[in-house]
């Protein structure tokens, strides 16, 4: 199979789309900081009339991640959608116009951090103290970054027990948080399939939020749209199955698996073998989101 081509920047090849689809952990920032050249990057495209479309597998709603952005000082002129897929989750639980939603419950047990609540408050549902009063599962992800999936057995066994539902509202299996690799809500919903728990999940690399982005983005040719994430499994994934290219950051989440430097191609061979593994291609191999 040929090599994936690697760019050092995007100015290569922008021409070629009308707009772009961002993913944030890994790609914009690392959690705490923007990664050098995104900001420019992202005032390079806005110059360039390229519609921006920010899409994240964040278990919280778009204005708490507009919110985070802000304070790295990504402002909220530097590009034009947001989705998340705490929106998803949302807008799932809100509308419950689907035969596996509608079916939930009003009693929901969350495993996460408060700070992800958003993406229940305000709808008409109580909140359990635990699994045994509960109807179905929210799970946005550990609440200390640095958890292991181990301190979860036993609420995931409780609620396995009662035959909850759960809802995913990150896809993700793990983020870098600066240089520390912090598991993600797909962890734990990826655990709780293998015990035999039903899981919906919401996010990257499933079809609906990318029509979602595309709705927003107005751009009626796909092939006029760059994806741009860190992960194979749903970055890549998506992108590929919802027919947009995609240039894979390589010192992401697979840095490692990759054996990239920062700013600096990878080996072709690394690259391939990895997609090949992963049953994902991306179009293109990209240090970082540079111009």
């Amino acid at each position: 199979m040929t090599d994936i081509v690697q760019l050092s920047g995007i100015a290569s090849v922008i021409d070629r789309y009308d707009g772009v689809i961002l993913d944030l952990w890994g790609v914009l920032h690392d959690g705490e900081q923007p990664y050098p050249g995104v900001p420019e990057c992202l005032d390079r495209l806005n110059a360039a009339g390229k519609v921006i479309c920010l899409l994240s597998n964040a278990p919280r709603r778009t204005g708490g991640v507009i919110a985070k952005l802000e304070g790295m000082g990504i402002g909220r002129g530097r590009y034009h959608h947001v989705m998340t897929s705490g929106e998803a989750a949302y807008d799932a639980l809100r509308d419950r116009d689907d035969p596996w939603h509608a079916a939930l419950g009003r009693r929901l047990y969350h495993i996460g951090p408060d700070r992800d609540m958003d993406v229940y408050q305000g709808l008409d549902y109580t909140l359990a103290a635990s699994p045994d009063e509960a109807d179905f599962v929210v799970n946005t992800g550990i609440v200390d970054f640095g958890e292991p999936l181990s301190a979860y057995e036993p609420a995931l066994e409780a609620c396995r027990r009662r035959n909850l539902p759960m809802i995913c509202a990150n896809p993700d299996l793990i983020v870098m948080v600066g240089a520390q690799m912090v598991i993600c809500a797909g962890t734990l919903a990826q655990r709780y399939e293998e015990m035999g728990g039903d899981v919906f999940w919401h996010g990257k690399p499933h079809a609906p939020v990318y029509d979602r982005c595309l709705s927003l983005m107005g751009i009626a040719d796909k092939r006029r749209i760059l994806a741009v994430g860190d992960s194979l499994r749903t970055d890549v994934a998506g992108a590929n199955a919802a027919g947009i290219d995609v240039a894979l950051v390589t010192f992401g989440i697979h840095r490692e698996e990759l054996g990239g430097a920062w700013g600096e191609s990878v080996d072709p061979a690394r690259l391939a073998a990895a997609a090949d593994a992963s049953g994902h291609r991306p179009t293109y191999g990209l240090p970082s989101l540079r111009w």
